[in-house]
């Protein structure tokens, strides 16, 4: 019985492929409760599905326009987020990523935040970024 009312509490979402093609097997993001669970993105072209290669801050900021994407498809936005994990191939762009990164929360509403450095990404990408978010009152 637990598990049905667990199933109800559940809203797995997947954008129009208009929006934004799906690169895996996976939701762009699941609801579960008053928290979103938003995918980790990748500077992936929304139209072509290729992931784009080259300077770091525009990877990011693809990055970041990718999750705006899911953020306003599932009813919520920047504010709202009160967790990121940042995956990064080279520490050395820290920066860089950080700039544009910043540029996207309120001065007053950074939501808490992990960095992890990695060997490698999916497809080949430099920057990847998942986020959590709050969506009750």
């Amino acid at each position: 019985m637990l598990y049905t009312g667990l199933i109800k509490m559940l809203e797995f979402i997947t954008l129009p492929e208009t929006l934004l093609l799906p690169a895996e097997p996976y939701a762009h993001a699941v609801r579960a409760g008053e928290f979103l669970f938003v995918t980790g993105q990748l500077a992936e072209d929304p139209a072509t599905g290729e992931i784009f290669r080259g300077d770091v801050a525009e990877q990011t900021r693809r990055v970041m326009e990718n999750l705006k994407l899911v953020l306003t498809h599932a009813g919520t936005g920047f504010d709202r987020v009160v967790m990121a994990r940042l995956f990064l191939t080279d520490f050395r762009d820290y920066q860089a990523v950080n700039q544009v990164y910043m540029s996207y929360f309120p001065a007053q509403k950074r939501p808490g935040r992990t960095a992890v450095g990695v060997i490698a990404l999916a497809d080949q990408g430099d920057v990847e970024i998942d986020l959590i978010a709050y969506c009750g009152e």
